[in-house]
């Protein structure tokens, strides 16, 4: 390990090979950080943070933060940070409180600048998080999901996989997978389609999953009649069925579609 003596780290805190500490960085007692990570001048790495391998974490950025919840009472809670992932200068993840226990963001995530990961929030894989992007408590964000940067997402919130959100939009429904939303109001505007080539999708699968969408938001059903028509019109696939599931489960509603499209 290559700790700077500027560095304030307490000795209980397990630190894994090859770790770097850079001058001015707090690392306290009930911190787990794996392998090869680099944490950068005047990060603050707080109790309950349990980052993994390789992860970089840029200076200013504070990990495992007590929640900004009126209901948190001090209970023993944390904020875990995957393998490779990547937390820029004056981003800040909060810890869990008692309503889920933990604050989590997956592997091979870059959460930008100026971010914020509010308690209790479930962010996967591959997911990037623009600048200044303000994510509140207990938000869910699947798989290779771009927010950009100046988002901000209401509590409770659910993002799907390979969703491309615009930049400065305001979240307050959930957002079904594959798709591109912008605007203001927040609308649906097709699917991502860049991501989804990007991403190894053919052809036949971006081009059943636009029609899937042409079900539900151009031909004048409610979601109730559209999520019918979906599961008749279409067979059982995986892009068709997580497409109904997330409809199916969501509590606060998905985003409309656009007015151009109806």
């Amino acid at each position: 390990m290559n700790i700077s003596p500027l560095a304030v780290v307490h000795p209980e805190a397990r630190l894994g090979q090859d770790v770097t500490v850079d001058p001015f960085v707090v690392i306290e007692r009930d911190v787990v950080i794996g392998d090869g990570c680099h944490i950068h001048p005047h990060a603050v790495i707080r109790d309950g943070a349990r980052i993994g391998k390789h992860c970089e974490i840029f200076p200013g950025a504070v990990i495992a933060g007590i929640p900004q919840d009126l209901k948190f009472k001090g209970e023993t809670t944390t904020a875990e940070i995957g393998d490779y992932t990547t937390i820029r200068e004056c981003a800040t993840v909060n810890r869990g409180t008692a309503s889920k226990g933990r604050t989590v963001v997956g592997n091979h995530c870059l959460i930008m600048a100026y971010s914020h990961v509010a308690h209790d929030c479930v962010v996967k894989d591959f997911v990037i998080i623009g600048n200044a992007s303000q994510i509140a408590g207990e938000v869910e964000i699947d798989d290779y999901a771009i927010v950009s940067g100046g988002t901000l997402i209401h509590q409770f919130t659910r993002i799907s996989k390979h969703v491309m959100i615009q930049g400065g939009s305001r979240i307050g429904k959930d957002i079904p997978p594959y798709t591109l939303v912008g605007r203001d109001p927040i609308t649906y505007c097709g699917i991502n389609i860049v991501g989804l080539r990007r991403r190894g999708f053919t052809n036949a699968q971006v081009f059943l999953i636009q029609d899937i969408y042409r079900t539900l938001y151009t031909r004048g059903l409610n979601n109730s009649e559209a999520l019918k028509a979906i599961e008749t019109e279409y067979e059982p696939c995986e892009e068709r069925d997580l497409i109904l599931n997330f409809i199916k489960t969501s509590k606060r509603g998905i985003v409309r579609g656009s007015i151009d499209e109806i």
